[in-house]
């Protein structure tokens, strides 16, 4: 059925008279997606009823999911068209094209606020390229609206608003070019960038990055930092520690230390190396370096002392973190307050954190730990509308559930998340929640989806077997 689909998308694409008669097929084999290459055939063809009724067939007899009402909504306008797209969200916020439809209406409207606010909802928990590239180009229009308004209001010559819009054009170039004029900088600025990649969860796009600041490295002892890190980024741990090494040998610097310390922290599972990488964290922070690798060293340092017990030196780490503004050490200090039985304290040093990084999922989710029930749910929900990729919440929900035996709603609650994100921890406890009520098919279906992910899980396999032997 998956190849009949694709093949009706090939010719679809391509103008092919047969791609009908793939979906067809497609869909008479249970693939029941198909049914929306059949919609747009018709639309096609002039027929502008037949594309909504169908697709309305199908949301009544299946299971609603958020392509459904994405697709209906191509087939009306207006605020029946919006609906149907917030009820898309409302079923599966990972969907890119009702975020962009939204904040393209937005634009039209001339609320630029309103319709980067919509863009960066998706943008806070999925990269999407499609919505970087629509928040930029809102960005650029209204730039040029707001100057050529005031280039309006001065009477200026008409060359002048030709220029500026030449100007503006070429905002796309600005980044790399600032990166390429000194090239004392490249490597260090290409190794930030793959930083950041990272935290954007793009590993492929920083080790990209990495490679060309290895590439435009101005030094030797640099170059074999950023070796390091690609060893170490690609499981080859000990290598990158050796690099790390060599690098000291030949220029003490933050990087090399830091590099070290981290990766040694990683690899030995000996209690005993933790001094050792506190003192390669202390010779990193003796080392030149700006405020937001310090922060990062200090907040690292921090982590380290609490494993070892060690709370007044970590809370000293974190609170001088905080001096030069390296805001997630809150969080560590939050560790602290806790370790030392003051919840209280803990969920106000996570407050702090929550108003200087605004729209934090993360920083939600760990002060939900602080508090007491209600507090957690009204936070965890929170975080599931900034980002409705993280697993956590549901699974609280549905075990906040099942302690009340409300067994249906708990596992209506895991399907919520597993309808556009079938994680391996949400399979897992949702089969196991079918095996507590007895539903043995409902348990091996999500047995066999979750080993479909992992063969090897070990507590899914016992699962699978116990389910197994229940089967009628």
């Amino acid at each position: 059925m998956i190849a009949f689909h694709q093949l009706g998308c090939v010719r679809l694409f391509r103008k092919n008279d047969k791609a009908e008669k793939m979906f067809k097929a497609a869909l008479s084999e249970g693939h029941v997606y198909s049914v929306v290459g059949l919609a747009r055939l018709s639309h096609i063809k002039g027929h502008k009823d037949w594309p909504y009724e169908k697709i309305s067939s199908i949301i009544s007899t299946y299971s609603p999911l958020g392509w459904m009402y994405q697709e209906r909504s191509l087939y009306c306008d207006g605020d029946k068209k919006l609906e149907e797209l917030e009820r898309a969200t409302e079923l599966d916020p990972t969907l890119t094209y009702p975020y962009m439809y939204r904040a393209a209406s937005l634009m039209r409207k001339q609320d630029v606020q309103s319709a980067l606010a919509e863009i960066n909802r998706v943008l806070g928990f999925k990269l999407a390229l499609e919505c970087l590239e629509l928040r930029f180009v809102s960005i650029l229009l209204w730039r040029i609206t707001n100057q050529l308004y005031v280039m309006f209001k001065q009477f200026l010559l008409f060359p002048q608003i030709i220029e500026c819009l030449m100007a503006e054009s070429q905002l796309h170039n600005f980044v790399p070019l600032c990166m390429l004029e000194s090239d004392a900088a490249k490597g260090v600025l290409y190794f930030r960038q793959s930083l950041l990649l990272l935290r954007l969860n793009c590993p492929e796009a920083a080790m990209k990055s990495l490679q060309l600041a290895r590439q435009h490295a101005s030094s030797e002892p640099e170059r074999l930092v950023y070796e390091g890190w690609i060893l170490y980024d690609t499981g080859h741990c000990e290598e990158g520690l050796r690099k790390a090494e060599e690098s000291i040998s030949l220029q003490r610097s933050f990087e090399a230390f830091f590099l070290k310390a981290y990766a040694l922290a990683d690899s030995s599972q000996d209690p005993s190396c933790s001094s050792t990488v506190v003192s390669l964290l202390e010779e990193a922070l003796k080392c030149p370096s700006d405020r937001l690798r310090k922060g990062q060293a200090l907040n690292n340092l921090g982590s380290v002392y609490v494993d070892c017990g060690k709370l007044d030196a970590a809370a000293d780490c974190y609170i001088n973190a905080l001096k030069i503004r390296h805001t997630r050490a809150h969080q560590g200090l939050a560790r602290v307050h806790f370790l030392r039985n003051d919840k209280n304290a803990a969920y106000a040093e996570m407050t702090k954190l929550i108003e200087k990084a605004r729209n934090n999922a993360s920083a939600y989710e760990k002060r939900s730990e602080y508090c007491e029930r209600e507090l957690t749910k009204a936070d965890l929900e929170m975080v599931t509308r900034l980002d409705p990729l993280r697993v956590y919440p549901y699974r609280y929900r549905a075990a906040v559930l099942m302690d009340n035996h409300k067994e249906k709603e708990a596992i209506a609650e895991l399907s919520r998340a597993i309808a556009f994100k079938a994680d391996l921890h949400l399979l897992h406890l949702r089969a196991a929640f079918h095996e507590h009520i007895g539903d043995v098919m409902g348990a091996l279906r999500d047995c066999r989806a979750a080993l479909s992910v992992d063969p090897n899980h070990q507590e899914m396999l016992e699962l699978h077997s116990r389910v197994n032997s229940q089967e009628p």
